[in-house]
């Protein structure tokens, strides 16, 4: 086994360094008993391992083992990797990689689109791709899912204070962290409102290992369900004043109301401490929020400008002032319930050692930081800083990746926003997320953009990009979207798309048709043609010839087409006989006329006709079918197209023709015409390579019987 990292000096195959955190672990069910010879690990598809587990031949048969005595086994298995603390299914995965496809399509012909208008004024391109990529950026956000309550609440329970719903995912989070910062130019002017509501949908995920503000709710939540006397418990206090701190004013409203001098017993004996935590209720419902957006159904008192926001904050402040230092205090017998009211007035007036003890974790008082003491804070320069004594404050022993993503935003500095995208989420991640990055930061723009030799002259943004659509290809269920993200690779990403479309299966009428659709689209006209030939040597030769002959028309092959001529003609045999026209006949049925124009096909195609007008005049229809077929018979061997060795057999099927009894058929000039290539028959026999018709002995004279006296008819006729 490896060594482990607090053990450096263990003897180990593979020693982990100390700086490195602990190894994953995947147990392997494979079920052979040991001692285990060998075992061997390869990639699979996807994020699948191989592993081949060989155990050691017994020098001595044991008892239970029956079947394979002293001879060596072992068992293939298949291990899943899974992605550390994202915990999505690879379902899951398979849904964003091909819901991701328009919105990152359309982004990219947006841009495109732009770059084609580069003479007009840049600001104005600028603030128009600025639209273009939020929109893209909320299209992935909504794609990423929104959370939802768990399908047990089918009622809501009135003393729930957190409600349960679907785990949120790092992925989301980490999304909308960058659609904040580097995207949404509004959210800059309400960023501590934006933070609350990012903490309220992903406090849970801020770190694993640690308290915070999330699991300390649900704790008290789960105690206060058997305490008849809320407000003698002190985590019923603790829990609210974190829930004040970060913002959910929500919560701590509804947990107001669960104080015990709200019941209808109580009022009478409590109602100055009633009055007390009413007021205290209405003043944290009445707190003053710099939001565009009154209708999301939050409680506050909700500004749109900063000085309507200055003017409500100011006279909010002026009453939570007076009420800190009404004479009500004094008659409140109660101490928890004064304690803890007079500890919220003091958070929402800033009192920063207040604000320190109720929150758990740096990131929650940092939120709590914008929201109390410096509403306007501006610039992530500020902000880092800020942020920087928040982790002093409130040191954390481990930094998750989604923490590290947010210490990198903040120090501005795309490098840690890129590493952390590919560490923790993974190539999907960092492809669609440079679009984001690129559009809030000029330096990630050059940075990202820029060629650089040692990636073979290609930027950073087209190397992630090419990685992210190899892992696409590598895996079946996504490698036909693909091409989407190769495309957009100006400098290697052709050649690449080239390679992935030559390794397509083609055995698929589906898939040859969506390869040629790509084809089209990205205007590869020689590798289309390509395909097609593939496609129809594959089915050709898999029996499947109409399918073989359709491509190859399709891409006008007609060397290959003629040489299915050449294979066509040895598989009828050197008789064309009614047996051997079957089997190719409805072959030439399904390709339609369009076999005319294929080289040596064309004499398949002439002689269905011929067969089809001479079984007419076999049934004894009109003499205009005999003409018909007379016709088709001089087209037949004047056609270059028709193989020497198929003369014999056409004369032979046509004796009945040039013994028509009514009047002759052809005439002499057509009549010499047969003889001239009976004669050249004779003469071809002479050749190494010359192949004989498989006919009746008599067949030959027969045939010159039959021309002898056509031909002496029809100079009758003409005379």
């Amino acid at each position: 086994m490896p060594g482990r990292p607090s053990d450096p000096g263990s003897e180990a195959v593979v020693p982990f360094s100390p700086e490195f955190r602990d190894p994953v672990v995947y147990p392997v069910h494979h079920g052979v008993r040991p001692p285990l010879l060998r075992v061997y690990v390869a990639w699979s598809r996807g994020s699948l391992l191989h592993v081949a587990c060989l155990r050691q031949p017994s020098p001595e048969p044991e008892p239970e083992d029956s079947v394979d005595e002293g001879e060596a086994g072992g068992k293939v298995v298949e291990v899943r990797l899974r992605a550390g603390e994202e915990g999505i299914s690879e379902a899951q995965r398979r849904r964003i990689a091909y819901g991701s496809v328009p919105a990152f399509a359309l982004l990219q012909s947006r841009k495109n689109s732009l770059m084609a208008m580069s003479r007009m004024s840049s600001s104005l391109l600028r603030g128009e791709w600025w639209q273009y990529v939020l929109e893209y950026s909320k299209n992935i956000s909504e794609l990423l899912g929104t959370r939802r309550l768990s399908s047990n609440m089918v009622i809501e329970d009135p003393r729930m204070v957190v409600q349960p719903s679907e785990e949120p995912t790092s992925l989301k989070a980490a999304w909308e962290l960058m659609e904040i910062f580097y995207v949404d130019k509004q959210s800059l002017t309400w960023l501590p409102e934006r933070l609350v509501d990012w903490s309220e949908d992903y406090d849970s995920l801020v770190t694993r290992t640690e308290l915070t503000i999330h699991s300390k709710l649900v704790n008290m939540q789960k105690k206060l369900a058997n305490v008849k006397v809320v407000e003698d418990d002190p985590d019923y206090w603790e829990g609210m004043s974190s829930a004040l701190a970060v913002g959910w004013l929500d919560i701590v409203v509804k947990l107001l109301r669960f104080h015990g001098s709200y019941q209808l017993d109580q009022l009478d004996n409590r109602e100055t401490e009633n009055g007390l935590v009413e007021a205290v209720a209405v003043l944290v419902s009445t707190m003053p929020r710099l939001r565009p957006d009154p209708s999301s159904g939050k409680l506050g008192q909700f500004c749109k400008t900063r000085p309507d926001f200055i003017k409500a904050w100011e006279k909010w402040r002026g009453h939570l002032s007076k009420l800190e230092c009404s004479a009500f205090w004094v008659q409140c017998s109660h101490d928890q319930t004064r304690e803890g009211l007079q500890k919220l007035l003091k958070i929402m007036l800033g009192d920063i050692t207040n604000i320190t003890s109720a929150t758990c974790h740096w990131m929650e008082l940092l939120v709590s930081h914008l929201l109390y003491i410096r509403q306007f804070m501006a610039g992530l320069e500020g902000l880092n800083n800020l942020a920087h004594k928040c982790r002093q404050l409130k040191p954390t022993v481990h930094y998750n990746g989604l923490m590290s993503l947010l210490i990198g935003i903040l120090e501005e500095s795309p490098e840690v926003v890129l590493a952390e995208c590919s560490k923790t989420f993974g190539p999907w991640m960092v492809a669609h997320g440079i679009e984001l990055l690129t559009a809030g930061s000029d330096h990630a723009d050059v940075l990202l953009h820029e060629e650089r030799y040692s990636l073979g002259g290609i930027s950073i943004e087209e190397l992630h990009r090419l990685v992210y659509a190899q892992i696409l290809s590598s895996h079946p269920l996504t490698c036909q979207i693909a091409p989407t993200y190769l495309a957009s690779c100006p400098k290697q990403g052709i050649g690449l798309l080239e390679i992935l479309l030559y390794k397509q299966p083609i055995q698929h009428h589906q898939v040859i048709l969506k390869n040629l659709e790509i084809c089209r689209l990205y205007e590869l006209d020689n590798i289309s043609v390509n395909v097609l030939k593939t496609a129809g040597m594959y089915n050709w030769k898999h029996g499947r010839r109409g399918f073989g002959i359709y491509w190859l028309q399709l891409a006008r092959d007609e060397v290959r087409l003629n040489r299915i001529a050449q294979q066509l003609f040895k598989c009828i045999g050197k008789s064309l006989s009614d047996d051997s026209f079957k089997q190719w006949e409805g072959l030439l049925e399904l390709l339609g006329t369009q076999v005319g124009s294929s080289g040596g096909l064309e004499f398949l195609h002439k002689y269905r006709d011929f067969k089809r007008t001479l079984k007419q005049v076999e049934d004894g229809r009109a003499s205009n079918a005999a003409r018909q077929a007379a016709e088709s018979l001089i087209q037949l061997m004047r056609s270059p197209s028709t193989p020497q060795q198929f003369w014999l057999p056409l004369l032979h099927d046509s004796v009945k023709l040039l013994n028509w009894k009514a009047h002759p058929l052809l005439s002499v000039s057509e009549t010499n015409l047969l003889l001239n290539k009976l004669q050249d028959l004779s003469m071809g026999k002479l050749r190494p390579d010359f192949v004989d018709a498989d006919l009746p002995p008599s067949a030959l004279s027969s045939i010159r019987l039959a021309l002898a006296t056509n031909l002496g008819r029809a100079i009758l006729e003409e005379c």
